[in-house]
């Protein structure tokens, strides 16, 4: 098998050249982590083979357009070693603060879920292939369909290609801007996720309060039998009321994490 791969790997560099090889697979190192955390693209719903067939399409439309007058590429094991890192440091940067988004919503369907009771219960989320409970796992369905809706898989595209103007592939980019602005995302999601479940949360509360009250005024009601089918009713009805809301609070924040993505990056 390995003379087989050494023969393979000549008749590639021989058949395109050295640097166009060398160009691609720089290209899919930073397209990779895009199918591992970016949303759609990561997505469980997608076979692991389709997503790996669309990462080396991808790679093979924007290896030509982005080595396109660029120096030529080094081709010693530390220079390629060096390079590789640092695509796949930079895809992974733009991906994260892409996912900072759905990981929101994930945590905001999850704070729900304990609120109203439905945690009790698990689901498989078919987006991110981890056990869930209810509302976390429509929440994300949500997402997905809205970032289909909108044409998010085109903006992703985009910004990726853009990232091409900002960092080259014989640049390499600012640590303290990738660390900061990995941060950032890290805590936007928990300040989104609160902004989007925070109306239903303040109600739930006040009915929990209210609950309460009854039961020292009423001490012989069942409070249990009465309390949580009225917390399952309150809480649907007005996760229904407030979802047109967030459907366009996740279409406005996803064009703000493209942009968010790329000034996370700065040639060092």
């Amino acid at each position: 098998m390995g003379p087989q791969l050494q023969t393979s790997a000549q008749q590639l560099i021989s058949e395109f050249g050295a640097q166009r090889v060398l160009s691609f697979f720089l290209v899919l190192a930073r397209i990779s982590p895009l199918f591992l955390l970016a949303p759609l693209f990561s997505s469980k719903l997608v076979p692991m083979r389709v997503r790996g067939i669309c990462a080396i399409g991808l790679s093979i439309g924007l290896s030509p357009v982005v080595t396109a007058g660029h120096a030529a590429l080094p081709t010693d094991v530390l220079g390629i070693g060096s390079l590789i890192a640092k695509e796949l440091l930079i895809g992974a940067a733009f991906s994260y603060a892409l996912a900072a988004t759905f990981a929101a919503l994930a945590v905001a369907g999850s704070l729900l879920d304990t609120t109203i009771g439905f945690s009790y219960g698990g689901l498989v989320d078919p987006v991110n292939g981890n056990q869930s409970a209810v509302l976390s796992t429509a929440y994300s369905m949500i997402g997905l369909m809205v970032f289909i809706a909108i044409g998010g898989d085109a903006w992703v595209i985009s910004g990726l290609a853009r990232t091409y103007e900002i960092v080259g592939l014989l640049d390499y980019p600012s640590l303290g801007h990738l660390v900061a602005g990995t941060g950032a995302a890290f805590v936007q999601i928990f300040a989104s996720a609160i902004e989007v479940a925070g109306p239903v949360l303040l109600s739930l509360i006040l009915t929990d309060a209210a609950f309460g009250v009854i039961t020292r005024v009423v001490p012989s009601l069942n409070v249990f039998q009465v309390g949580l089918p009225a917390k399952v009713v309150i809480g649907l009805v007005l996760i229904g009321a407030t979802m047109p809301f967030v459907a366009g609070w996740i279409g406005d924040q996803l064009q703000a994490d493209v942009g968010a993505a790329l000034q996370t990056l700065r040639v060092a």
